[in-house]
């Protein structure tokens, strides 16, 4: 390579670095002066993309204001209105002499709800069931003395009243109306000691029945997953406009298989509740129609067992004097198989039955006497716990 020629290559690229500095000179003065033009944005909260974008381009500077609401649901409304209304009840079970001696006072609870400003609370028989003294337990913590107005067995309804203070009045809906599928709430108490718990399920389904093993059978109730525990018993199941639309009985565990269930719980229907609470408001009980008998249903696995001619029925174990069925002729050993025209059988038992009558209705009642079959005209009377 020559002198020239390398003199030549030198220039070139000294000529090029100058080039470059200088370019990026004039661009970082550029830059610069744009940068200086922009016009700052002033945001209080964080602003979508599209907002940030038109401020951007220079529009007219503004503040984006962010709204909070106290956001009250239907069932907050609804909880709020018949809350106060709901109580705990109390009761104590006076203790028994028994081989070993005498037993404690046993304390039992559940939930009630006040259906009258004159201190009157709706709850289920088997919460006061055996209970000498009542104390409700307002939602404020106070507590009142109450007495048992009435009971019904056959509805698991019972009444109590108050003369203490009466902090609020459920409104009472119309349980007929009702479909699956709609929100419900339960209120209660649940173990006594987690008063007022609110719960949120659906109508899981209507016109349950459910048999007690007792000889009869609990109808027409409605089904519901809102969790209910013991305690809740008595509470009520509330819809969304703040009407009590049933009321809280019983749960199923146990399938009797030993299949555990969860989301298996029954209230009694409103309108059924409130019309076994209004008459025992009027009288002091419930009536029922009244043959006069003590009686053991019969199914097929107890005619089996015991050879009898029938396999459903309700086998006479006593007949009470000068009742209904003594003036008859009903007599103890004789198995009942027919009332008014009904057979008696797996979804006709002997007292759900009865109950489609009325005191004062007379009918024909068909029973086997000695594996014969007979009939004899009887005529109702009234009682406050029937059969």
């Amino acid at each position: 390579m020559t002198k020239n020629r390398i003199v030549y290559m030198v220039l070139v690229v000294v000529f090029a670095g100058v080039s470059a500095l200088s370019g990026a000179a004039v661009g970082g003065v550029v830059v610069y002066r744009t940068v200086s033009q922009v016009q700052p944005v002033s945001l209080t909260a964080s602003a979508p993309a599209a907002q940030v974008v038109q401020a951007s381009n220079n529009p007219p500077q503004e503040t984006l204001v962010i709204k909070t609401t106290d956001i009250e649901t239907t069932i907050t409304q609804a909880v709020q209105k018949t809350g106060p209304a709901v109580v705990t009840v109390v009761g104590a079970i006076p203790g028994q002499m028994t081989s070993f001696g005498p037993t404690g006072t046993q304390t039992v609870s559940g939930s009630g709800v006040f259906i009258s400003d004159k201190g009157y609370i709706l709850t289920n028989n088997h919460v006061i069931d055996g209970v000498k003294d009542v104390t409700i337990i307002l939602s404020d913590g106070s507590q009142e003395k109450a007495t048992i107005v009435g009971t019904d067995l056959y509805s698991d309804i019972a009444v109590l009243k108050t003369d203490g203070k009466v902090p609020a009045v459920a409104s009472l809906g119309n349980s007929d109306v009702l479909n699956p599928g709609e929100t419900v709430i339960a209120i209660g108490s649940p173990l006594g000691d987690f008063k007022n718990t609110v719960t949120v399920g659906v109508v899981s389904a209507t016109g349950r029945s459910i048999d007690t093993g007792q000889g009869y059978t609990i109808e027409c109730l409605i089904q519901t997953d809102a969790a209910i525990n013991q305690g809740n018993s008595g509470g009520p199941l509330v819809n969304l406009a703040g009407e009590v639309i049933a009321i809280n009985t019983l749960i199923v565990r146990n399938s009797g298989s030993g299949t555990v269930a969860e989301g298996l719980g029954f209230a009694i229907p409103v309108n059924t509740a409130q019309a076994v609470a209004e008459q025992i408001i009027q009288k002091g009980y419930f009536s029922r129609p009244y043959m006069g008998i003590n009686f053991q249903p019969i199914t097929p696995d107890i005619a089996n067992a015991y050879n009898l001619p029938v396999q459903w029925g309700a086998y006479v174990t006593s007949v009470s004097a000068t009742s209904p069925a003594s003036q008859a002729g009903l007599q103890t050993g004789d198995i009942i198989t027919s009332i008014g025209g009904v057979s008696l059988d797996g979804t006709h038992s002997f007292i759900n039955t009865l109950f489609t009558f009325k005191p004062g209705d007379q009918f024909t009642v068909e029973f086997t006497r000695n594996g014969k079959s007979q009939q004899v005209q009887m005529t109702l009377g009234e009682s406050s716990h029937g059969s």
